[in-house]
Formats: structure tokens, C-alpha cells, sequence
């Protein structure tokens, strides 16, 4: 049995947003503070709420439509580590956006989706607490890549070694 084709666009979606914020986040940090470096910023947050957005989404899908049973085969201690994996993973996708928002909050930079939304600030400003929730932010997203890795090893492992069908039923365009 396969996900649904929204499952499917939703993993596939958010995986590319997320490795491509992973990635932008770790350049801009690097850059001189300049227009363009803040103007990168403000591209980051766009992407970052537009990511918890469709994690949201995801979740109340996930909720009312139930995944595939994994492989029988798979032994209890893999089945412990694929659940346990995912609800990191699904945590991560909430707290790590919600962790920028709140730094950036807190630092007084609001957030505005799109340059044309201004979303709430969730914190008033407060410079100390803004650069502790700075290295909060930067904490979880080596976390959160340490867990994509996890995630995507464990994938290639059950396609390449194991080859129980457990990628085929996430990978779009196939067909049981």
C-alpha cells in the first residue's frame, strides 16, 4: 500500500523547502550584514512560515488519513525507531519555524509574509532574549539536519539493502 498522492506532494514539498532553507540559512548567516543579507532574511522567514504552513496542513492530513502499515518483515526495534523518527521529525517541522518567529520577534524584526502579511510578533523585544533564542534556532536546525539525514539513510536502507518497498510507497510517479 502507497500514501496518497497529497501525502506524497506534501512529504516531497516540505523535504525540498526544508533542504533549501537548510541550505540559504547556512549561507546567509555567513554574509556581511548588507541590504542583500537582510533582504535574505526576509526571503528565509517568507519560506520558513510558508514551510510551518504546509506542516500544518500535513499534520491535519496525516490525522485524518491513516499511513501504510510498514512491512511486516521489519523487525519491532526498526518499527520503535521509524515512529519515534517521524514524531521528531513532525516536532522538529513545527518548533524549528516557530523558533525563528520567535526569535525574530524578540530581536524586533517582524515577520511579513510575502513583504504584504505582517504576522503578530510573538514576543515583545528583548535583545538578551533574542540572541538566546538565536543559538535555540541555529541549535534545532543541526538537529533537525541531523534527523533528515537520519531519515533519508534509513530510506536509501530499506530501498537499496532491505528492498521491502518501504521508499517505493513514499516515491511519487510509481506505481504497486
Amino acid at each position: 500500500m502507497r500514501y496518497t498522492r497529497t501525502a506524497m506532494s506534501l512529504h516531497w514539498l516540505i523535504a525540498l523547502m526544508i533542504i533549501g532553507l537548510f541550505a540559504f540559512g547556512l549561507y546567509m548567516v555567513e554574509l556581511p550584514l548588507s541590504p542583500q543579507k537582510l533582504k535574505y532574511y526576509s526571503y528565509h522567514k517568507w519560506a520558513g512560515v510558508t514551510v510551518f504552513l504546509l506542516v500544518l496542513l500535513r499534520l491535519v492530513w496525516r490525522i485524518t488519513h491513516r499511513p501504510p502499515e510498514l512491512p511486516s518483515s521489519m523487525p519491532g526495534w526498526q518499527v520503535k525507531a521509524a515512529k519515534a523518527g517521524h514524531h521528531l521529525l513532525y516536532l522538529l517541522m513545527v518548533i524549528v519555524p516557530l523558533s525563528g518567529w520567535l526569535m525574530s520577534s524578540a530581536k524586533g524584526f517582524q515577520t511579513v509574509w510575502f513583504g504584504v502579511l505582517p504576522l503578530p510578533d510573538l514576543l515583545a523585544k528583548d535583545a538578551a532574549l533574542g540572541d538566546v533564542l538565536l543559538w535555540v534556532h541555529r541549535v534545532l536546525n543541526w538537529l533537525f539536519m541531523a534527523v533528515v539525514a537520519g531519515h533519508v539513510a534509513a530510506a536509501l536502507k530499506h530501498h537499496f539493502i532491505d528492498r521491502d518497498g518501504t521508499l517505493a510507497r513514499m516515491w511519487p510517479g510509481r506505481r504497486d
